[in-house]
């Protein structure tokens, strides 16, 4: 039996888990969803979904003409999925409980349709981890040292080019203006959704693994990169024109631009691998 014939079989049982899924994790969905619309750095969750939708959609005839062939080692991941949410719900973990939606819908899918219908899914399913935020305790580990490092290659830059300035940490002194390297700053926050989108990019127009990863790894320099080049840029202005380049709209839109950089940056590395691609064709 292929997938196609089994979901026109048993689609009120599809249905039913969808609901119970639904009715579960309601909660837990609607607060990552307000984490989505208040915290700049996850406000890529939005299209995670439908990125994974398209995905799915996509490979959709591979899927539907797969043999049905279901596997025990499923309901194991499945009752994995289980005890990361009850675990989660007890110790109040966020990150626990909603990744374990993904387990279990993953678990499932193999202990009912089997191992080959799950490959073809799993992109659609395993991109679906990039809308989770990740627990706090990590991303504070890792801010900091960004931090650190963005304002000291910065201030590297600013004595290069002969400006006075001072470091402290993540403090830039200059001689009119003391400026703080935020965590807005850091890098982190477009590079957890430039890993969001470069993933989507890498297997929407790369053809070999490794040029996919080459894509999704250059993510973190890029990110790294054009922040460091919006505090080398907002200490020179600041210099010049005082806290009015630091501040309100300015900064804002010195944000933009340093995504808006970064996307065309991985947009051009995607363009000299696929240019390779076509060189090698011909």
């Amino acid at each position: 039996m292929t997938v196609s014939k089994w979901l026109e079989a048993n689609k009120w049982y599809v249905a039913a888990y969808c609901v119970v899924i639904a009715l579960v994790y309601h909660e837990i969905i609607v607060d990552m969803v307000a984490d989505w619309a208040r915290d700049d750095n996850y406000s890529h969750g939005f299209l995670v979904p439908l990125v994974s939708g398209y995905f799915l959609w996509a490979n959709r005839k591979s899927i539907l003409r797969t043999t049905v062939k279901s596997a025990g080692w499923g309901l194991v991941i499945v009752f994995l999925g289980v005890a990361q949410l009850v675990v989660g719900s007890l110790a109040t973990e966020y990150f626990t409980m909603r990744t374990s939606m993904i387990v279990i819908t993953g678990g499932t899918i193999i202990y009912i349709l089997g191992w080959e219908p799950y490959k073809r899914m799993q992109l659609g399913l395993l991109y679906l981890f990039l809308m989770v935020p990740i627990p706090a305790i990590i991303y504070d580990s890792m801010t900091m040292p960004l931090k650190l490092f963005v304002a000291k290659i910065s201030v590297k830059g600013l004595v290069f080019f002969g400006y006075p300035v001072l470091r402290e940490g993540n403090i830039i002194m200059l001689p009119n203006i003391t400026l703080e390297v935020a965590d807005a700053c850091s890098g982190l926050r477009s590079l957890m959704s430039l890993i969001a989108l470069s993933v989507a990019f890498a297997f929407l127009t790369q053809r070999g693994i490794w040029k996919k990863w080459v894509l999704i790894v250059s993510a973190l320099p890029v990110a790294v990169i054009t922040n460091i080049l919006r505090v080398f840029g907002t200490g020179i202005l600041a210099k010049h024109y005082g806290s009015v380049a630091a501040e309100g709209f300015f900064h804002e839109f010195a944000g933009f631009m340093v995504f808006f950089v970064a996307m065309v940056i991985m947009a051009v590395i995607g363009w000299l691998l696929k240019l390779g691609e076509k060189r090698n064709e011909s």
